[in-house]
């Protein structure tokens, strides 16, 4: 049951980018929870597509339409589902891949396990497009958290080889365009746009951080933190490499620059440092939790590409028409901190068992 996550709450995503809608159902969310519609739609339109310059050309609205769960503005105990119609689709720019994988896609290995019979439109069910109910989800998720007085940001690290600068803080996070360099900002566009005017498409990385959490979140083994967090992170189809803390840059340091003191500072635990990025031993230690993602270019580009022709067995030219994203970075960052905000809510429901 590939299309359900949880263990205290269950989301289960439904849909293809081209089907009549698509959507989620939301299990085992307390009742008598505010959810603020309002807030959750502005949080929708943050990867909602059609925005800008660097962003595909198709249009939804991806507003959320809830059919249970909700009352007078609070969860009712009751599955929460919600849809959003799909009301922008060109299902036959699709219609010349049947028997040309794209590179990059997953056509030929979803048609290798569901032996033909997948929707290619789109991409079908393995579309960016799903992660419009994941951030349904997530957006619900991130209210709930806020109430416990955690918050979650996100910032473009880096767009191709123009990265980041500073420490990311909630004011960049507000930012369309959320950098912490404004300078570094408009370099990225400039990346943007130089591989969009070449047919080609770039990738880049985003740093996630949340702050507010509890000592005691996850667990050794199998229910660690990081491993909860990467699973539901690993939902958005563009994500190839998350690293916690100091991440793969731990390899090369010694012990005695990786490890983080501890300290005691106005009655509470903490450390000098956080190259741990506030987990140690698959649990958290209430510094702020931090994690990078590496996001792929997008691998539809109007370049001409080498393909197989599955029913000849021979080689042939591939183009891509259609609409898409010439860079998916700035789109994720919302479904970053949406698959985050899943995944800690989840712990946060497990460590309240823990202490009954």
């Amino acid at each position: 049951m590939s299309s359900i996550y949880g263990e205290n709450i269950h989301i289960s995503i439904f849909g293809q980018s081209h089907s009549a809608a698509i959507g989620v159902a939301i299990d085992g969310i307390p009742a008598g929870l505010a959810i603020d519609t309002a807030a959750l739609n502005a949080f929708m339109r943050r990867r909602a597509p059609g925005q800008n310059e660097y962003s595909t050309a198709r249009r939804e609205a991806d507003e959320p339409e809830f059919l249970s769960g909700l009352v007078d503005g609070h969860t009712c105990g009751a599955p929460i589902a919600a849809i959003i119609r799909n009301t922008d689709t060109r299902s036959r720019d699709y219609d010349p891949f049947r028997f040309t994988p794209r590179p990059g896609h997953a056509d030929y290995t979803a048609d290798i396990k569901y032996r033909g019979f997948e929707d290619r439109a789109g991409g079908g069910h393995f579309s960016g497009r799903l992660t419009a109910p994941l951030c349904i989800a997530g957006g619900i998720c991130i209210q709930l958290l806020q109430q416990q007085g955690i918050s979650i940001m996100s910032r473009i690290a880096s767009i191709g080889s123009v990265r980041d600068a500073g420490e990311l803080s909630e004011s960049t996070a507000d930012k369309p365009f959320p950098t912490v360099s404004d300078a570094a900002g408009e370099a990225m566009r400039r990346e943007i746009a130089a591989a969009k005017a070449e047919g080609d498409s770039v990738g880049g990385t985003i740093e996630c951080r949340i702050t507010g959490l509890e000592a005691g979140l996850g667990g050794p083994l199998f229910g660690g933190m990081e491993g909860r967090i990467a699973k539901a992170v690993f939902a958005v189809p563009a994500i190839k490499g998350i690293e916690f803390g100091a991440g793969f840059a731990a390899a090369e340091m010694r012990g005695s620059e990786n490890n983080d003191p501890f300290l005691m500072k106005n009655g509470r635990v903490i450390t000098k440092t956080n190259n741990c990025g506030g987990i140690l031993g698959g649990i958290t230690n209430a510094m702020p939790l931090t994690f990078r993602v590496a996001v792929k270019p997008t691998p539809s580009i109007a370049r001409e590409q080498i393909t197989l022709n599955t029913k000849t067995q021979q080689a042939e030219p591939l183009i891509i028409g259609g609409r898409h994203d010439p860079c998916i970075v700035p789109r994720a960052v919302p479904c970053i901190e949406a698959a985050a905000a899943i995944a800690v809510y989840d712990a946060l429901l497990d460590r309240r068992k823990e202490q009954i």
